[in-house]
């Protein structure tokens, strides 16, 4: 399956993993370019010591390209620019502030820019600015999530933009990927599907929670502050949501998050953590490992574009 983004990062088929904090490593970025995709190391809430390491430790695992994934809101992102550009990456997808200003550092390092972006203005602003290619990523997805849906991201951003468009937020299998590829992405980013994979760190309790999931499990905290983050319900979006109805300070709720997505992804509480996925529950329900949900997605995509092709439409 190729084409012009999988020819931009030198792949084989155009999927790339979402760069997920406490989860993405470099043992899961490694097996997803191994298998074939694009894997991503995360470095939200991390240090630059542990994002080194994990560059130099995903190079001895793979001799596939790989990215990094950089916060642009986080204390030390200045750092973790200077050291993802000294380690020469082959690409970074930047999210959660302005990439703009970043786009030099990294054109002179030679790592290819993919700035994650929530609307059509913005997707022109970086296609402008020079970005190789961007994902547009839907409220649909796990963590932190925007006001579009995946599918008013793709009806309105193509048309409207030259270079290649990855769509993310709630793909989790092939009729997902079919569906993006048809509305004219290039290629996919998923996230929850390399949750429930034998190389994803994540703690065997937060695997089994959402393998437990239902369709409607699924809660978005502080989307009245302007930044949702969507997590299945639990006792923490509980007390969450309490205080956010009733209009505790912002403060108070920053207190109450702050720490809770390495409680349930590295330690395993799936009570008071924030368990982060996205909205398509039921597909998920088993845990593979990269190499076959890669080869089952592909299978799938391409059975439901050739089912597609036969399809007939009248006007008569």
């Amino acid at each position: 399956m190729e084409n012009r983004f999988t020819k931009l990062l030198g792949i084989k088929y155009p999927i790339i993993q979402g760069g997920m904090a406490w989860s993405s490593d470099a043992g899961l970025a490694a097996a997803v370019s191994n298998a074939g995709g694009a894997g991503i190391i995360g470095t939200g809430g991390r240090t630059v010591e542990w994002t080194v390491e994990q560059i130099r430790k995903a190079k001895s695992l793979t001799d596939k390209p790989f990215g990094v994934n950089v916060v642009l809101l986080a204390p030390n992102v200045g750092e973790i620019i200077d050291a993802v550009c000294a380690e020469k990456v082959a690409f970074v997808t930047l999210g959660a502030g302005n990439p703009v200003p970043h786009f030099e550092k990294f054109k002179k390092a030679g790592i290819k820019i993919i700035p994650v972006i929530p609307n059509v203005k913005l997707a022109q602003r970086v296609e402008e600015k020079g970005a190789d290619a961007f994902v547009i990523e839907g409220m649909e997805g796990g963590g932190h999530i925007g006001s579009l849906t995946t599918m008013a991201l793709l009806s309105n951003v193509p048309p409207k933009v030259k270079i290649p468009i990855i769509a993310a937020g709630g793909i989790v299998d092939g009729r997902g990927m079919a569906a993006a590829l048809l509305m004219g992405a290039s290629g996919i980013q998923m996230g929850s599907r390399f949750l429930l994979t034998e190389e994803c760190p994540v703690h065997p309790a937060f695997k089994r929670r959402v393998i437990e999931a239902v369709d409607t499990d699924s809660v978005v905290t502080g989307y009245s502050r302007n930044s949702g983050v969507r997590c299945l319900k639990n006792d923490f979006t509980a007390r969450f949501l309490a205080k956010e109805i009733s209009g505790a300070p912002q403060e108070e709720l920053n207190r109450l998050a702050t720490g809770t997505n390495r409680l349930a992804s590295v330690e395993g509480d799936i009570n008071n953590g924030a368990v982060q996925v996205g909205q398509s529950l039921y597909p998920l329900d088993s845990i593979k490992t990269c190499k076959q949900v890669i080869e089952d997605i592909i299978a799938e995509a391409e059975r439901t574009l050739a089912e597609a092709g036969k399809i007939k439409l009248s006007l008569e």
